[in-house]
Formats: C-alpha cells, structure tokens, sequence
C-alpha cells in the first residue's frame, strides 16, 4: 500500500454508475475547463469531456475534426477542476475505428495522460468487440447509441433515431451489444421515446439520455446548451439561465465605462507611496 496520503474524497468510479441502474437517476453534464468543472463537480455523479468541445468551444462545424490532443488538453482541465465526478473522455474520431489494438493504445494514452476514470465511444457494427477487448484490459467504456454525432457526414445530418422499425430494432441491437460487450453504462442521444425506453428496460445497464425521453436511467445535456449560451438550441434541451444574454450585457456596460473613461476609477488603480516626512 501506497505510503502517500490518499484523498479524503473518493471519486466515483464505472461500478458506482453501474449501481445506479434503476435508482436514483444519474445527473451528468458536459465539462471542457477546470473552472467550469469545479462548479458543476458538487451537483453531477459524472462530468463528460465531450468531443462536442470541438463545436462549442473550437467552433468547428462538427465532432469529425476533433484530435486526441484536443481531449487529452481539456481531459486534463476538467480532471484538475473536479474531485468527486466520474469524469469520462470521449475518444475523437478516427482514434478507435482501426481495430481493437489501435483503440487500446489511444484509450490507454487517453486515461494515462488525462487520469479520467473512463473513455466514451460511439457504438457502430464494428464496435463492441472493441469495447470487450478494452474492458478485458481494465479500461472502463460507456457506450453511445442512437443519434452518433461522428457519423454526421455519413448520414447527412443530425437526425433523431428510432422513428421507423427498422431503425427502432436497430438501435435497440446496437445497445444490447454494447451493454453485453461490457460497456459501464450508454449513452442514448436523439432516440425517440419508445426505444429509449425499451432499450432502458432489456439491458443491464443505465442508460443515460440526452434527447431520449426520462425512460432513462440519467441524464445528460451539453453544458452550454443548459446554460442559454447560443441564440439555437436542439428541440430536447431545457435552459436553465441565459448566460448569453448576461454576457452580452456586461461586456456592453464595459465597453461604455472604458469610452466614457468611467473604468479604472481610482478604486481599480495603483498609485505610489508618498514619500516619508523628513
């Protein structure tokens, strides 16, 4: 045993979220930066480093050019601004599709370099005996279904799932495969109601929804999205503040006191010392 002293809070780890199948709901959100994860940590069982970090913060148009680089630099912020959240990394495009042992090596490189407590893939034909061979190698998987936002190109657009019965038996089989292939817990985004909760209720383990109806086990939404920061936002999202609007409003007040000479007041300024009395 370790002779350093070991933190006083433990974080939660695959097997707690696990245990929550059919509890109490699990609360998760997207984080990107530390100060942002120190402020949801005390409110969220799991932080999600999101390839979305690609669109909301790196404005690009989709998930596809996200980099390892990318999610290990903002794996690491998010790591240093939490202490009790599971946080989980999602693994870009491109980084795990190769085959089983290209995924290992990136996934290992991924937790070693981020310290996360697990990766996130976006499920697909090919992909669960993936996860099964890094489950078998002691790295913890959630899975994704439904709407898969690195598939973007190839299906034209972000499209909800599930609404037809071809679709419906597809997903549902792509989660049954996920969730036997070993996978801690999956992600359902953009998935109508019925499969949501069908799938919710065959497999072993939570579901976590965004855009997949309360039938599941969890939640998750995009931080920035739940926060008002954009004019747009998908259908399934509910803002609880509208930062956007605030941010606009102080950077307008500081634009007018800077013209006007109104900012720095004396209050804001340095000023030398007077010189001692002879």
């Amino acid at each position: 045993m370790s002779s350093q002293k070991q933190e006083t809070v433990r974080r939660l780890a695959a097997p707690d979220i696990m245990k929550r199948k059919g509890g109490e709901p699990i609360v998760c959100l997207t984080a990107y930066d530390a100060p942002t994860a120190a402020l949801l940590d005390d409110h969220c069982d799991l932080l999600l480093v999101g390839d979305s970090v690609g669109m909301v913060v790196h404005g690009l148009p989709n998930t596809v050019g996200v980099t390892m680089e990318m999610m290990i630099l903002h794996g690491q912020a998010v790591m240093r601004g939490s202490k009790k959240a599971m946080v989980v990394v999602d693994m870009p495009f491109g980084s795990y599709e190769g085959g089983k042992e290209i995924a290992y090596e990136n996934c290992a490189r991924m937790m070693k370099e981020t310290g996360a407590q697990g990766v996130k893939l976006e499920s697909g034909p090919t992909v669960p005996e993936t996860i099964a061979y890094l489950v078998q190698r002691g790295i913890p998987v959630m899975g994704h279904v439904g709407l898969r936002p690195q598939a973007v190109l190839t299906e034209g657009a972000f499209k909800a799932k599930g609404k037809t019965d071809d679709e419906r038996l597809r997903v549902i089989a792509e989660a049954e495969a996920t969730a036997d292939a070993g996978a801690f817990a999956i992600v359902i985004e953009g998935t109508a109601e019925g499969v949501a909760r069908e799938i919710t209720e065959v497999i072993d383990k939570p579901t976590v929804g965004i855009g997949a109806s309360a039938a599941c086990d969890g939640q998750i939404l995009v931080t920035n999205d739940m926060l008002g920061m954009f004019d747009w936002t998908p259908k399934f999202v509910r803002k609880y503040a509208d930062l956007r609007a605030e941010i606009d409003r102080a950077a307008a007040s500081y634009a007018s006191d800077v013209k006007a000479r109104r900012f720095p007041a004396e209050v804001e300024t340095y000023f030398s010392k007077k010189p001692a009395s002879q």
